[in-house]
């Protein structure tokens, strides 16, 4: 082997280290071959990002349908919700191609890997090679990610529910009916289930950056990554291998340019193969061993492996910190991904992970800086024979501000917990609290209202006179509903309102706004307000509706045509893609609107036009036929309400629409036909009765 540095480990045992320079450098065993493989890896890498933003850029341009993302996570829908999407299709076939492959897919096709080899390859760039950090609890974290998504909600929905209901002394746990199997491997909101780009750049800074320069190469892979918390243990039942031939002669470049961090030399001395579930098939080893002593092949899998070959010794376990230190690194990573996970409902669960790993690292860091005599980090030497440097003093500052950081989010996590809990004892009924005659509440709400008022008023940005260090989304919107349970509507409207400047529109608080605004006989006002919000956004369909509930009550329903049809007017033409997505369906609810305005105004014939009109855009709307069905009796035209009820029993075949067309039939005079619809509202209840019995049985 090359020459060697005797080190000391945290138990103070010494071992040889052999010392390895950079691939194209001479060493003991000759210049270390420059990987031909990372090359063509890279071009496949670049393959992926090439497809994932023509994806992107094909939906924002033409719009419409388009795959579903092409991502694991989206696999959670299937357990939640039942739905097979693109992203479970190709989770599955990850994950089933590992067990023959071995561990492919994150060396060969994981945009996060790119990223991280990228941000290595920066960081040699400039003379820096993270060193990877070892510790045995939190390699532990995938494998409990991967538990949490994907298995929990299922032994929750089929495990705990139904045991909380058949036990008395347990809480009362609930969970969606199982809708069944569904397939949309296309979907027209792609973006839906991913966080905007404010969150998505600093998400991939940490994880694919930040995790690198403290972790070392491929640190969020083995810290946070709940995707490898599944491939990991199925690369050890696969056939799949890197394996050695006689030719060996442990020179080491397999180690040295290894990027997941495996001791190859070691490994395939010890047991003729690479057995470390970190082996991500890269294939740089193989392209580099100066005796093409490497190669990919199948055969025993690493589970049969029972110990060394004879006379090999099994390598040495290496870790960074002692037991204890690791149980404290432990506690330090819960109560940083709590803190941080979901703060002002952005920073998403992986992100969490790899934050909380990273701060894991930097207290463990300060820490040695502060207990032991000889500390460094890169370049920088924080503590040297006992002596803090000038830069060791910045790191423990640095940490300090670091950790502060941190404990003001779970401070700030904890009143969000405690006001969420007073805010759910208040359970007066909506309909209650925005009616002609409010209802108040009683003691025990009242004082549970002030309560998470409290609670919610601390958690407002320092610059409004709270304790956080943004705003908090969805915040205002629950003190405005306490505000508004308490009867104070205009401090519930104010509260609204700001919600809308902070975060934009938002269509069911503007409704809101205009419902509070009545509520203070400010109807007038509510109009004006409500048209000046549908001009500025005319996708506001329940604040159009909003508008023509109120003109009608003031018996201007012409005026409510007028200003619905100006709106349309300036709409002007659709562009194309998203956007015209956009525009398209806020013209059908324009239109949809102004279909029933001119019902209430009398022109029937123009009415029915229009609703005619939006049944040809959208034929599914089922509310859309009965609307036709009754704009049609309401004309006389008794003739053709069958014909549109029909329609709407075929889209939705419930008890409700059954009564709709009845009525609608009944007005017109054609009791016959309308006999034969009660008789299947009659069916259709009873149906719905026996389902709902037998859900419940089931559950």
């Amino acid at each position: 082997m090359s020459d060697a540095a005797s080190t000391p480990t945290t138990g103070g045992t010494d071992i040889a280290l052999p010392v390895l320079q950079a691939p194209g450098r001479a060493i003991g065993h000759g210049r270390i071959r420059r990987s031909r493989a990372s090359r063509w890896r890279a071009i496949v890498l670049i393959g992926v990002h090439v497809l994932m933003i023509g994806h992107l850029v094909k939906w924002l341009l033409v719009g419409g349908e388009t795959l579903s993302p092409v991502e694991p996570s989206e696999s959670m829908e299937f357990v939640k919700r039942g739905v097979v999407n693109a992203g479970l299709v190709f989770f599955a076939i990850a994950l089933l191609s590992t067990l023959v492959l071995g561990r492919w897919f994150c060396g060969w096709g994981c945009h996060v890997v790119a990223l991280q080899d990228l941000c290595a390859a920066m960081l040699r760039r400039i003379g820096i090679r993270p060193r990877p950090f070892r510790s045995r609890l939190l390699v532990y974290v995938p494998f409990i990610l991967a538990m949490y998504m994907f298995v929990w909600p299922a032994i929750y929905r089929w495990g705990l529910v139904p045991i909380s209901e058949r036990l008395a002394f347990l809480p009362d746990l609930h969970a969606p009916p199982w809708p069944g199997i569904s397939v949309e491997l296309v979907r027209e909101d792609f973006w839906s289930t991913f966080p905007g780009v404010l969150v998505a750049i600093p998400f991939l800074l940490v994880c694919g950056f930040a995790c690198v320069y403290f972790l070392g190469a491929k640190g969020f892979c083995t810290y946070g990554c709940p995707y490898g918390g599944f491939l990991a243990p199925l690369d050890q039942f696969s056939p799949g291998r890197i394996r050695v031939n006689e030719d060996c002669d442990r020179s080491g470049h397999c180690t040295a340019v290894c990027s997941s961090n495996v001791r190859v030399h070691e490994e395939v001395a010890a047991y003729g193969m690479v057995v470390d579930a970190g082996c991500m098939k890269c294939m740089d080893c193989v392209s580099v061993c100066p005796n093409n002593a490497l190669s990919y092949g199948f055969g025993r899998p690493a589970f049969l492996v029972s110990g060394p070959r004879k006379g090999a010794t099994a390598p040495r376990s290496r870790h960074d910190l002692s037991w204890p230190e690791e149980i404290g690194l432990a506690a330090v990573f819960l109560g940083t991904f709590l803190a941080v996970r979901g703060i002002y409902a952005l920073i998403p669960m992986l992100m969490a992970a790899g934050i909380a790993a990273c701060v894991s690292f930097i207290a463990w860091k300060a820490w040695t800086v502060l207990r032991r005599p000889n500390a460094s980090f890169h370049r920088w030497r924080l503590r040297v024979h006992g002596r803090r440097t000038f830069a060791g003093t910045g790191f423990l500052a640095a940490t300090a501000a670091i950790l502060l950081l941190v404990a003001h989010c779970g401070a700030i996590q904890l009143l969000h917990r405690r006001a969420g809990l007073a805010d759910g004892r208040v359970t007066i009924p909506r309909q209650l609290v925005f009616a002609a005659s409010p209802m108040r509440l009683d003691e025990s709400m009242a004082a549970a209202a002030e309560q998470a008022l409290a609670d919610y008023r601390r958690m407002r940005p320092v610059w409004a006179g709270g304790l956080a260090l943004t705003w908090w989304p969805g915040v205002e919107l629950r003190m405005a509903w306490l505000e508004a349970c308490r009867h104070d509507f205009a401090e519930a409207e104010r509260l609204m309102r700001r919600h809308l400047e902070v975060f934009g529109p938002v269509d069911a608080v503007a409704v809101d706004v205009m419902i509070l605004k009545a509520l203070q006989l400010r109807e007038s006002e509510a109009v004006e307000w409500g048209l000046e919000h549908l001009r500025a956004n005319p996708g506001s369909t329940g604040v159009a509706m909003q508008v023509h509930r109120l003109m009608e009550a003031d018996g201007r329903s012409s005026d409510c045509v007028a200003a619905i049809e100006a709106i349309l007017a300036d709409l002007g033409d659709a562009p194309r893609g998203v956007r015209g997505d956009r525009h398209a369906a806020a013209r059908l609810g324009l239109l949809r609107v102004l279909s029933l305005a001119l019902i209430t105004a009398g022109d029937l014939a123009r009415g029915i036009e229009v609703i005619e009109t939006t049944l040809q855009i959208d034929p599914s709307s089922w509310g859309g036929w009965l609307e036709l069905a009754r704009a049609r009796s309401l004309a006389g035209r008794g003739e053709s309400i069958s014909e549109a009820g029909e329609r709407a029993w075929e889209l939705r075949p419930t008890a409700e629409t059954a009564a709709s067309v009845v009525t609608s039939l009944e007005r017109v005079g054609r009791i016959m036909e309308a006999a034969s619809w009660r008789a299947r509202a009659a069916a259709a209840a009873e149906a719905a009765a026996r389902d709902q019995a037998s859900t419940s049985t089931s559950r």
